[in-house]
């Protein structure tokens, strides 16, 4: 009584603000602006984002709001008591032997779940090796890239009763997953049915296994192929669909086939929409079951592994990946994954070496251990802005997931190239935002390192081993029928100017050069540099930077004696007018190969400066990934 009478005289002395109230002030405060522009987000999703919730914005969603941890719709997750996940090791090495060594070291420091690549394991003694000394019981297992996964479930089957593990206590996931392997390659092993009829041998074989999960729905392939998050969740969940239909059509109830069904997602950069991405994918995936009339509502839940994200990791600057990394394991955490794989920050220009792989693991394990984000159930509930855009980006989901089935399921829609379509635009969007730098890419589009080189560090893929045989009945390739999904990065065009600078340096070329002729007004003088060096240094360039000049002639003088291939005019507009085209006009006649540019856009002077010999104007406005390839062509860099 005594604490609640203290917080009454508390909060007596803050009285209630109304909505009414708030958007007065707000509107006050813009003076006139356009308060739709200025405050909403419309996000690549679809739908917008207001800049500010309540507890009244939860009145429309209550449904969803009023769920519990455990419970149908398992929007706040499958359990009840705690929230946690399997620390998933990513383990690329192919040699059974390799992998061995690699997974004894990711379990004896943290790891609790493995990702295992399969594509070797043709017989007893490859699987037995690979498999040495782990306990199946502690330890989930994760296969990917195997060319027969029903032989492969007989190996691991055998390799589980010689050794005498409870298999009700052994997890492992298949990485089936026949539509994905259309989108990758443009059409099927073998056939649509017989692919498909494939994992029916699986669903067969699997019963005496309570934790086995033979079927994947692959959503990452669509997130690094660059969708929106509502493509990537609107087409995971049309795939899922696809196969729960198919197999409950083939006899299997649903129940059976909810149960083998692993969703992975990635987890991208943005945080708050990745986590409610996850929550409303949990949430839909249980409309859907329920629609098929199941036995139990836990046949419901989804099973969700969450991988980082590689669209947004970077070449350069590679350091910066830790950090990207670690706020999208946090978004799976926060969003009920079941399982995250962390992939090293080192893995687009080498093979992970333990160091890498160290922090991949401890990033989750700091979660744990030291933000103890398993331990709270749901340490998203409440929050009115999360439960509305998981509300939102739910809405949206589902209107594309309609659309798809409209278009007769999710193979068909694959079949008339609709995904790979609606993917591909999003895309292009995406990769023009890193061009204008609408989109920031710290250390590669945006405040890159001037003397970093990555050439020398790039490691070569190596070769697949011709030794392995493939089994007769994957022997037959086909040609491709239907349109691929690209699987990118969102930043490859500037690593690729940028290496192609590194390239023409080794070769015995000069490093391009450019020379920041900077005069008048300090405060843009200095700012229009800063923008200057980051510009060209995107491409590699090297950037000479100058505290500024007393007159034109000085400047000029001083360019022409740098030797660089391009100069650089910094300063204002209205000094542009007073001298810019006397520059310009005194740097081609006396270097007509040196590249003239403007830092800015005068527009009033505009075609004067350029009859005085300026190539080119840079701005906030520029396409800098078409701009600096433009320059490397004139220089001889690309073709």
């Amino acid at each position: 009584m005594e604490k609640d009478k203290k917080q009454e005289i508390l909060f007596s002395e803050f009285p209630p603000v109304s909505t009414t109230q708030w958007e007065e002030k707000i509107q006050q405060d813009l003076k006139g602006a356009d308060y739709e522009k200025k405050l909403v987000w419309r996000t690549a999703e679809g739908f917008k984002v207001k800049p500010y919730y309540r507890a009244e914005d939860l009145d429309g969603i209550k449904e969803m709001v009023s769920s519990l941890p455990g419970k149908f719709p398992f929007l706040r997750g499958t359990v009840s008591e705690t929230n946690d996940w399997a620390i998933c090791q990513d383990i690329e090495s192919a040699d059974p032997e390799v992998a061995n060594r690699s997974a004894h070291i990711a379990v004896s420091r943290g790891a609790t779940a493995l990702m295992l690549n399969a594509a070797t394991v043709a017989d007893a003694r490859s699987l037995a090796i690979m498999l040495d000394g782990l306990d199946l019981n502690m330890v989930t297992l994760n296969f990917n890239s195997s060319p027969d996964y029903p032989g492969l479930f007989n190996l691991l089957k055998d390799y589980i009763t010689t050794k005498g593990y409870d298999t009700s206590r052994v997890k492992v996931t298949f990485d089936f997953d026949p539509l994905s392997f259309v989108l990758l390659n443009g059409n099927f092993y073998r056939s649509q049915e017989e692919d498909m009829a494939e994992g029916t041998v699986l669903l067969d074989n699997v019963s005496q296994f309570a934790n086995f999960r033979p079927v994947s729905i692959n959503g990452h392939y669509f997130h690094n192929a660059g969708s929106t998050l509502v493509q990537e969740l609107a087409f995971a969940l049309a795939a899922g669909n696809e196969y729960l239909s198919y197999y409950v059509s083939k006899g299997y109830s649903v129940d059976e086939v909810t149960g083998r069904m692993v969703f992975v997602f990635a987890t991208g950069g943005n945080y708050f929409l990745e986590i409610a991405k996850l929550r409303a994918a949990r949430y839909l995936w249980a409309r859907i079951v329920e629609q098929y009339k199941p036995g139990n509502e836990k046949a419901a839940a989804m099973y969700i592994h969450s991988i980082t994200a590689n669209w947004n990791k970077t070449i350069y600057d590679p350091y910066v990946n830790m950090l990207r990394s670690t706020t999208e394991a946090m978004s799976a955490a926060i969003g009920h994954a079941d399982m995250i794989t962390v992939l090293p920050f080192d893995m687009n220009f080498r093979e992970p070496d333990e160091f890498s792989m160290r922090i991949a693991r401890n990033q989750q394990i700091i979660l744990k251990e030291e933000s103890n984000l398993d331990k709270v159930v749901d340490p998203a509930a409440g929050s009115y802005y999360i439960e509305n855009i998981t509300a939102s980006m739910a809405e949206a989901a589902w209107s594309l997931f309609l659309k798809t089935e409209e278009l007769g399921g999710m193979a068909e829609a694959i079949k008339k190239g609709f995904v790979q379509d609606e993917i591909a635009a999003s895309a292009r969007v995406k990769k023009d935002d890193v061009a204008n730098r609408r989109t920031l890419v710290l250390g590669t589009n945006q405040h890159p390192n001037l003397n970093e080189k990555m050439l020398d560090r790039i490691q070569e893929e190596p070769e697949e081993d011709e030794d392995i045989e493939m089994p007769e009945s994957r022997k037959n390739s086909r040609e491709p029928l239907y349109k691929t999904l690209e699987i990118m990065r969102a930043t490859d065009g500037f690593e690729d100017l940028r290496l192609a600078t590194e390239i023409w340096e080794s070769e015995g070329n000069k490093r391009p050069s450019v020379f920041l002729l900077t005069i008048g007004n300090p405060a843009m003088r200095k700012a229009r540099a800063g923008f200057s060096s980051a510009f060209f240094g995107c491409a590699g360039f090297e950037v000479i930077d100058n505290a500024g000049f007393a007159s034109a002639e000085e400047a000029v003088k001083a360019a022409l004696a740098s030797k660089a291939e391009i100069v650089v005019i910094c300063s204002s507009d209205e000094e542009y007018s007073e001298y810019g085209a006397d520059i310009a006009g005194a740097l081609k006649s006396q270097s007509a190969g040196t590249q003239v540019v403007v830092a800015g856009y005068p527009k009033d002077i505009i075609d004067q400066l350029k009859a005085a010999g300026v190539d080119e104007f840079i701005h906030v406005k520029s396409n800098a990934l078409d701009t600096l390839y433009a320059f490397q062509q004139k220089l001889g860099i690309m073709l």
